[in-house]
């Protein structure tokens, strides 16, 4: 019997990076990542195949299948040949690893005929990115609105979810994405100590339901803190968007608009990697 599994889970985008309080909130986004796994009898064999960036680092992926067969107590009995596919780009701060993470997860236990909760398959690839050293705080907040889409405002550190809320039907999400990545070990946490009290208030903002003042303060503090291009989301604003900022420890700047302002705010950013897509609020799930 062939032990396969696929999964789909989409990305996300931050209202309010968790780094500096240990408080987050994030959105969901229409961009997806596809995982399908094949086990294999042999608890060595590991092969990871990530079609969209061939480069990038298999180690998420190899650690999520490992930490779910650890689970089940099946770790000296299989290995994986693991496939990801995604529209998401890596490291640019849209929940890549916190959407690849999900899908994997899912795609093991559809493997096994086996079933965990929402927060156990959340919980499985947050851990998993710990192992794999692509996360700072857990980033309970991205790894939540990747899996359920729509606004999770949450407290990262005790990995509880504060709140829940659908963002507005019909809203455009607009990404600029320089071309650097940014790493996740390479950010200055020390020096983002320093925003706490700034970021607790725009947090509140967001648990009341106000994402977007919550987005648009974080993303030019956390922006300027770090030494990233903020003019980016001022150009958004001065043409009509709702909100915009610097997405998770960036380099991305997210911009949420409406239908009517979307072409006027793509032309204004003055072109470079421009991904035009939606809100989401589609769980994660099979693949369609």
């Amino acid at each position: 019997m062939t032990l396969e599994g696929g999964a789909r889970c989409f990305g996300a985008a931050t209202i309010i990076n968790g780094i500096a309080t240990g408080l987050g909130a994030s959105f969901g986004i229409g961009l997806r990542t596809d995982a399908r796994v094949r086990l294999v009898n042999d608890p060595e064999h590991f092969k990871v195949t990530i079609r969209n960036d061939p480069g990038e680092d298999p180690t998420l992926a190899v650690q999520c299948v490992k930490g779910v067969l650890e689970r089940f107590g099946l770790n000296d009995r299989y290995g994986a040949d693991i496939e990801t596919d995604s529209d998401i780009p890596i490291s640019r701060g849209l929940k890549s690893s916190s959407a690849a993470s999900n899908a994997i997860v899912l795609a093991v236990l559809e493997a096994l005929g086996e079933r965990s909760s929402d927060m156990d398959v959340i919980s499985m690839g947050i851990e998993a990115s710990f192992r794999a050293g692509v996360t700072i705080t857990g980033a309970f907040d991205d790894a939540c609105a990747s899996y359920f889409g729509g606004a999770v405002v949450t407290d990262n550190v005790q990995r509880r979810i504060l709140a829940r809320y659908p963002l507005e039907e019909g809203l455009i999400v607009i990404v600029h994405v320089p071309e650097e990545k940014i790493r996740k070990r390479n950010v200055d946490t020390h020096r983002l100590s320093g925003l706490s009290p700034a970021i607790k208030a725009a947090h509140d903002l967001a648990l009341k339901g106000d994402y977007r003042t919550g987005l648009m303060m974080n993303g030019l503090m956390y922006g300027a803190a770090m030494g990233l291009d903020t003019s980016i989301a001022l150009k958004a604003l001065e043409h009509g968007a709702m909100t915009a900022g610097i997405s998770g420890t960036g380099p991305a700047t997210v911009v949420l608009c409406g239908q009517q302002n979307a072409d006027a705010i793509v032309t204004a950013l003055g072109g470079g990697h421009i991904i035009r897509t939606v809100t989401n609020d589609e769980k994660a799930g099979p693949i369609p």
